[in-house]
């Protein structure tokens, strides 16, 4: 018998979902326009790693910034500000490669300050979907932006870019520019709940200074028992994994034979295994709970890069992507709807801003670290930095496997208003884990 019909998500989610397709399409474009255009300009593995190094040291340093000034401003205004920008950048690069202009270091200039202000729109994003869906309804919202992303990002994007970067390097480009300039005009159209909150000390009506707010995030992060475990975890592994990743396309190139026209199209492969993924990943929470499907992805994703590497023929390595992108894309849905369930309103661009600073602000080591041992052999990026995952999986796996639903999560305690005055974070509740650590 099936299961009573799911409530639907609302069309407050629809404009949501709409706007990020477009803004993922000029993602899509981006990031396979960006390593192939570093294989035209250089053949040095070190400097075509370097290009997702400049993609993620953006988080390093704004990731926290971006936080404070979405939880101080309309978060609508911020997704325009943030495509508007990003607009801009590809319409410079279609000029320089217009021009034959483009040089690595110019390249490396437009992805860093692209990476900017994805900082921005990506805390946006993310803050938006827990104000406008029930938390029991945050993985199958994630999912289904998941699901888009991938579906544009790879289906669309990927296979249409690597076809027509062969043809000519300025069509792909201009695509990239027109969705982006899509997205900032239905960032106008999104609702009115993304605005951000607590702007002022409510006690003493005082502007509150945005220095001041610069800590929230780590203090509300190390305070909680169940986030700070998880920070460090999906730090370590993130290293490892933009290690083995940061010279792939030269390893489907060069090691497997793909030809530069069929790079996106073999690339699908993961964007099946990761689209799939996105359908049953609410589903396995529902049969096994979110922390045992989170223990077993952040094992088979690594997994399949050491396979990849160890074997390096197309057929093992297709299977692979479909198989790790698939883990990947689990992980993300659910690893994300926590931290949405257990972060309070208020606080979601500091606490993101924060959380990715160091996730993804120290992944530009790993991927620097992958182009180094790319000079090795193309394969060994793939065998330790994979390997160095699973090993770090099968340390965390008891944690990550007591991990609870979103919906089961206590709510954090939000009377204490002077987070934002004096800097000072509410005490995470006792039961925000599951009843044996309590």
């Amino acid at each position: 018998m099936a299961g009573p019909a799911r409530p639907r998500l609302g069309p407050a989610f629809a404009n949501v979902f709409t706007a990020n397709l477009s803004s993922s399409l000029g993602d899509g474009v981006a990031r396979v326009a960006a390593p192939l255009l570093a294989v035209r300009l250089t053949d040095d593995p070190f400097l075509v790693s370097g290009i997702a190094a400049a993609a993620l040291l953006p988080w390093l340093f704004f990731a926290i910034p971006a936080g404070i000034l979405l939880d101080r401003i309309d978060r609508r205004h911020a997704l325009a500000l943030a495509n508007g920008v990003r607009t801009a950048l590809a319409l410079g690069l279609v000029a320089l490669a217009w021009t034959d202009t483009l040089t690595i270091w110019f390249l490396y200039a437009v992805v860093f300050l692209y990476g900017a202000f994805e900082t921005v729109y990506d805390g946006a994003i993310r803050a938006v979907v827990p104000s406008i869906v029930r938390p029991a309804d945050l993985p199958r919202a994630n999912s289904r932006i998941e699901a888009g992303e991938i579906t544009v990002q790879n289906f669309l994007s990927a296979p249409l870019t690597s076809a027509l970067f062969a043809v000519a390097v300025v069509v792909p480009l201009g695509v990239g520019a027109a969705t982006y300039a899509a997205a900032f005009v239905l960032a106008f159209f999104l609702p009115a709940a993304a605005a951000g909150e607590h702007r002022s000390d409510p006690a003493r009506g005082t502007p509150v200074r945005w220095y001041r707010q610069t800590a929230d995030g780590f203090r509300f992060i190390w305070g909680h028992p169940m986030l700070r475990p998880l920070w460090l975890l999906s730090t370590v592994v993130g290293i490892c994994f933009s290690a083995a990743t940061a010279t792939l396309v030269l390893y489907v190139l060069e090691r497997l034979g793909v030809p530069e026209g069929w790079f996106g199209a073999f690339m699908l492969a993961g964007a099946l295994g990761s689209l799939l993924a996105a359908a049953v990943a609410t589903p396995l929470k529902d049969r096994f709970r979110s922390g045992p499907v989170m223990a077993v992805a952040n094992l088979v994703t690594p997994t399949m890069l050491v396979l990849i590497g160890l074997f390096p023929v197309v057929p093992v390595a297709a299977a692979g992507l479909a198989i790790g992108f698939g883990g990947t894309t689990v992980w993300n849905v659910h690893v994300m709807s926590l931290r949405q369930a257990v972060i309070p309103s208020r606080l979601l661009g500091r606490v993101h801003g924060t959380w990715r600073t160091l996730l993804w602000g120290v992944m530009p080591l790993g991927s620097f670290l992958g182009g180094l041992l790319a000079r090795i052999d193309l394969t060994t990026p793939l065998v330790v930095g994979g390997g160095l995952a699973v090993a770090t999986g099968l340390v965390g796996f008891r944690f990550l496997a007591r991990l609870p639903n979103p919906e089961d999560v206590a709510p954090t305690p939000s009377a204490p208003d002077a987070v934002d005055a004096v800097g000072a974070v509410p005490a995470p509740a006792k039961n925000a884990l599951p009843a044996e650590d309590r």
